[in-house]
């Protein structure tokens, strides 16, 4: 139970932080991100849950830009094209895909990812007694074999 709580909490942290930023970046938002946003946040705190100083923050950052961009494509053909919510619409920018997706947005995920990958870990270091975060940029901690 403890971990489900632990879950749903920090899944609740991702959603809402997700539309406070769109709120203030776009001025409005929708029920719908409140999900995405909270599944993006979990599953990036996943990546560093288990031998977080092996792994370095840039290469958290480029999978957790990935992660997100998924997430925002498949959520974007569900709401957008196939559900017709018209949630966003990316037509306008470059490099987009079905107008879901574009470029442009997913370097923006890789700038905002070390936000989510930094909070997610310092959440559960205070909330949860999970081990205090350390952050290499590109390569890991060398182990000591003293």
């Amino acid at each position: 139970m403890a971990r489900f709580l632990k879950y749903l909490f920090l899944f609740s942290f991702g959603g809402i932080a997700y539309i406070i930023i769109e709120l203030l970046f776009r001025g409005y938002s929708h029920w719908s991100m409140f999900g995405l946003g909270g599944l993006c946040f979990l599953i990036i705190g996943f990546l560093n849950e288990k031998n977080s100083r092996n792994f370095p923050l840039v290469p958290q950052m480029l999978i957790g830009a990935v992660i997100i961009t998924v997430l925002e494509f498949i959520s974007g053909c569900i709401l957008n094209l196939w559900l017709h919510l018209n949630v966003w619409d990316y037509r306008a920018m470059p490099l987009n895909l079905l107008g879901q997706i574009s470029l442009p947005f997913t370097i923006i995920w890789f700038l905002l990812s070390p936000v989510c990958i930094i909070t997610d870990d310092y959440l559960r270091y205070l909330f949860f007694n999970e081990e205090k975060p350390h952050y290499t940029l590109f390569r890991p901690h060398r182990k000591n074999y003293e």
